[in-house]
């Protein structure tokens, strides 16, 4: 079901002209989570079909989307987690952590929305993972590009770069939010909240 979503999605990320930076940074093994800046609804799919040769990306999706009508089974199949937003969803952290210790790659969104081009705090829940299963290697992914896939006509310049973080892996000493806020700020150094070209004119 992974691979046959990330197949339907493959021609979008063509016409975005996606390119695909520093792959190697994500092991082809072993635990590890994946965090990312969240600027539209299409990065957990174009960071999928950025990793697929090397992991299959378990993601931390608002619950919301298993009402969408014939979605749940799609989801479900591709071995996403549905989280409650803004609740702190002890269930979907559970479930996570139990997912890493099996050696899965999971993928966090720390902003736990869409930025709409506004800055976000970044929310505990990457932290809390990471300093429970602390073998779990961090991976910090930017995503550019994604919100101008709206601008039709224009074709946009997609690009996924995976990074290990400058600051290092997590520390024991090292508080959840304080972790959260330092992937992120990592990565909104290199890629700044952004909207729809549609909507910035």
């Amino acid at each position: 079901m992974y691979r046959t979503a990330m197949a339907v999605c493959r021609p979008v990320a063509l016409w975005g002209r996606l390119q695909v930076e520093g792959l190697e940074a994500l092991p082809e093994s072993g635990p590890v989570l994946v965090v990312g800046n969240h600027d539209s609804h299409w990065d957990p799919l174009m960071v999928g079909i950025a990793a697929i040769r090397r992991r299959q990306i378990k993601a931390l999706a608002k619950a919301e989307l298993w009402d969408v009508r014939g979605l749940a089974p799609v989801l479900n199949g591709m071995g996403q987690i549905p989280i409650e937003r803004g609740a702190g969803d002890a269930g979907a952290l559970a479930r996570a952590i139990e997912e890493l210790r099996r050696g899965a790659c999971i993928g966090v969104f720390p902003e736990g929305t869409r930025s709409r081009g506004k800055v976000l705090r970044a929310r505990s829940g990457v932290g809390r993972l990471a300093l429970e299963v602390p073998e779990a290697k961090l991976v910090c992914v930017s995503i550019e590009g994604t919100s101008d896939l709206t601008g039709f006509p224009k074709r946009p310049q997609l690009r996924i770069h995976f990074f290990e973080p400058a600051g290092g892996q997590a520390r024991p000493d090292e508080e959840a939010g304080e972790l959260a806020v330092r992937l992120l700020a990592e990565i909104r150094a290199l890629v700044p909240p952004s909207i729809s070209a549609r909507k910035r004119s």
